[in-house]
């Protein structure tokens, strides 16, 4: 939902066939004003003219099923429950009568967050390739390390004692944030409906935010009560959101389907927490380039909008049955996706690291 991914959805694509997504970019080099300017006399419709700029990206369609192997993720699994759990459960564990489809029992949940969880994941790494575009700038996307540090020519990135001492291998306001959201505005990266950008990052990546002072100090005045379609202001923003985290005065769900969380906003970005980062750790010398060890780093990816684009082939994730059950003595189920998943615009992206290790002074 953070993410909000360009979708294209052909219901006649099957896997080994593509799909097509569109890569949409500005003119840039607006000129100055004497270069626009035109006299009485001058023709205007000349043969340059200029269109909508725009790529073609072919996404491969391939079949996704879940849940996997708890032995091996790599190999497939199935969600087996025999009918006799069912009659003696106490609670609704499976609706019988809407197999083929998500719907509210325990077992159909479990295999929606196992689908849900998935997605997730699969977009946080495709956010993770502006990577390979190099050290985020001005001009491109790509990572962005703590201090502005960036990678050797083996891949390595260099601390001073004195850095390390001070916290400056962990993500802070005004050395980082800062910098992260003016060169994402430099590079003219579009932002979304509400004017901000977003960022998706680890729960240790939002704690080194947190206890920034800079961060802290917006919870020194009480604020407005509430934000957006609650009571209150709708142009300010409610600091209690800040402390007692994105789901202030927020409903999970609403007739059964989840919303949108409204994040925590500071400094032009909205934050969201997810637990699904794969661990990265990236070779790191804290004093000095000395020595080096793997250094395990907190993630937090900052985007606007058409980062991420996604091909659908067929009816959509669903749920399929499988007929061999044993003379009708268990239910099985997966759940089963058509799919292509690409990034669109690396330049949209900055991937910033926090070291999670410090001298412990804090």
């Amino acid at each position: 939902m953070a993410v909000e991914p360009v979708v294209v959805h052909d219901f006649t694509r099957q896997p080994g066939q593509t799909v097509q997504l569109d890569r949409y970019k500005f003119w840039g080099t607006p000129g100055t004003k004497d270069s626009r300017e035109r006299i009485a006399d001058q023709t205007i419709g000349t043969a340059n003219s200029r269109n909508i700029t725009k790529e073609k990206v072919l996404v491969v369609l391939k079949e996704y099923t879940g849940p996997a192997d708890p032995g091996d993720p790599t190999q497939p699994s199935t969600f087996k429950i025999a009918r006799e759990t069912l009659v003696t459960a106490q609670r609704l564990l499976l609706d019988t009568g809407n197999l083929n489809m998500f719907h509210q029992s325990i077992g159909s949940l479990t295999l929606l967050d196992d689908y849900r969880r998935w997605r997730d994941r699969v977009f946080i790494d495709e956010l993770s390739k502006a990577e390979a575009n190099g050290a985020a700038s001005s001009t491109q996307g790509g990572y962005y390390f703590a201090g502005g540090k960036t990678k050797d020519s083996s891949g390595r990135v260099s601390y001073t004692g004195t850095e390390y001492g001070n916290e400056v291998q962990q993500f802070q306001v005004r050395t980082d944030l800062l910098t992260v959201v003016k060169d994402l505005r430099k590079r003219n990266v579009p932002t979304f409906a509400d004017g901000l950008y977003r960022c998706i990052c680890d729960p240790t990546f939002m704690m080194h935010l947190r206890r920034d002072p800079d961060f802290r100090e917006i919870a020194r005045y009480s604020g407005n009560p509430g934000q957006g379609m609650y009571m209150g202001n709708p142009m300010m923003p409610n600091n209690a959101s800040f402390y007692m985290g994105p789901q202030a005065g927020q409903a999970y769900f609403l007739a059964g389907e989840p919303v949108m969380p409204t994040g925590v906003q500071f400094e032009g970005v909205k934050f969201y927490e997810s637990t699904n980062f794969p661990i990265k750790n990236v070779n790191a010398s804290f004093d000095g380039g000395s020595t080096y060890a793997s250094k395990e780093v907190a993630q937090g990816y900052f985007f606007g909008p058409q980062a991420i684009g996604v091909g659908i082939g067929g009816p959509n994730a669903q749920v399929l049955i499988n007929n061999n059950d044993d003379f009708s003595r268990f239910i099985i189920l997966i759940w089963q996706l058509y799919a292509g998943f690409e990034i669109l615009n690396k330049d949209f992206v900055t991937t910033a690291y926090s070291f999670v290790q410090d001298d412990g002074d804090i």
